[in-house]
């Protein structure tokens, strides 16, 4: 789960570079925030894909009390590495997984029955997310240890999340002696009353605005780069095209550079007419994105292995999600780290 020290290669169609100090301060920044209240770090998806174990490590050096995971099988890859870990499993697991939890002394989410033994539970109440989670009585059982619900729109509803954090005291209240935990990264940064025992972060944890926006203005620092090179640089003449369906068709002499990165890769088909970084200044992205390359207009031409910033480098990934019409999470998560693919590397 961890890629540090592994060595980049020539090669390499793209590089995916995770600075662990930053990771570290995003985890400080939102310990402040969240006060008295314990941080549970939120690495499910390979760590929303700077590495799950990267991630874990970092946030348990900042003070982390908790890991939290989607599946049973993150879980056990992660008490693998982190035999001393506290990790909570936040999706429901199926009955055929309650032995690997136990083996791997992992804590489980429950919305209802058939409840596992000797396995601390989190019980999940629907306040208002309207997926998993019980709205009638409570499930009981002697390894139920916390309480928790998730909330629907801290990142846009005020209104609505504080409707949904009073609904969670109520039924917090009428249960003394449980774990309560509800608040993720928005609502952290925005609604201290959410913190209650423990606050679930993630994509704050990597640097990245809950809210779409600057993460600096919030004391967030970008965790993850991703860079590339031109591979071949060529002159398209008046009525010559690049690419797929010839949605880019040259008016005049055009010089583009052809950057060895795809959908395939995680650089989605809808970026075209995005910006990247060539050389340190914003390039469009001209053409379809093909599955395995795209182009980008160059003012004139430069050298093979001129430097491409995808993602970094003044470049954010909210740019990169608001241009795709969708959020930083699925950005990021989208990433193909497949050596064959790209590398990543911790530093």
């Amino acid at each position: 789960m961890s890629d540090a020290g592994r060595e980049v290669p020539d090669a390499a169609r793209s590089v995916v570079t995770i600075d662990r100090a930053a990771l570290r301060a995003n985890v400080r920044r939102l310990g402040e925030a969240l006060g008295r209240a314990e941080l549970w770090a939120v690495v499910k998806a390979d760590g929303y894909g700077h590495g799950g174990l990267t991630a874990a490590e970092a946030s348990l050096a900042e003070g982390a009390t908790a890991l939290c995971v989607a599946t049973v099988g993150e879980g056990a890859e992660l008490r693998a590495a982190l035999p001393g870990a506290r990790i909570i499993v936040l999706s429901p697991a199926a009955p055929g997984e309650f032995r690997a939890a136990r083996e791997a002394r992992l804590e489980l989410t429950v919305s209802g029955g058939p409840l596992p033994e000797g396995i601390p539970l989190h019980v999940k109440v629907d306040t208002g997310m309207g997926r998993w989670g019980v709205r009638e009585e409570l499930p009981s059982s002697p390894d139920v240890v916390g309480l928790m619900s998730h909330l629907a729109s801290a990142d846009v509803d005020p209104a609505f999340t504080d409707a949904q954090i009073e609904r969670f005291a109520a039924i917090a209240a009428a249960h003394p002696g449980l774990t309560c935990h509800l608040a993720g990264s928005a609502a952290i940064l925005r609604f201290p009353a959410a913190a209650f025992d423990a606050g679930r972060p993630g994509i704050g944890l990597y640097g990245l605005s809950p809210f779409g926006t600057d993460p600096s203005a919030d004391g967030l620092r970008p965790a993850l780069s991703w860079r590339s090179a031109i591979r071949q640089v060529k002159q398209l003449q008046p009525g010559e095209s690049t690419g797929y369906q010839r949605r880019f068709v040259a008016a005049e002499p055009t010089w583009i550079g052809l950057v060895p990165v795809g959908y395939a890769d995680g650089f989605r088909r809808n970026l075209t007419g995005s910006e990247v970084l060539v050389a340190g200044e914003r390039r469009a992205v001209v053409g379809i994105v093909s599955m395995d390359a795209f182009a980008v207009h160059l003012p004139e031409p430069v050298e093979p292995g001129t430097p491409v910033t995808l993602i970094g480098d003044g470049l954010l990934a909210e740019e990169v999600a608001a241009a795709a019409g969708t959020i930083t999470h699925e950005v990021v998560c989208g990433i193909n780290r497949a050596p064959a693919r790209a590398w990543r590397v911790v530093v």
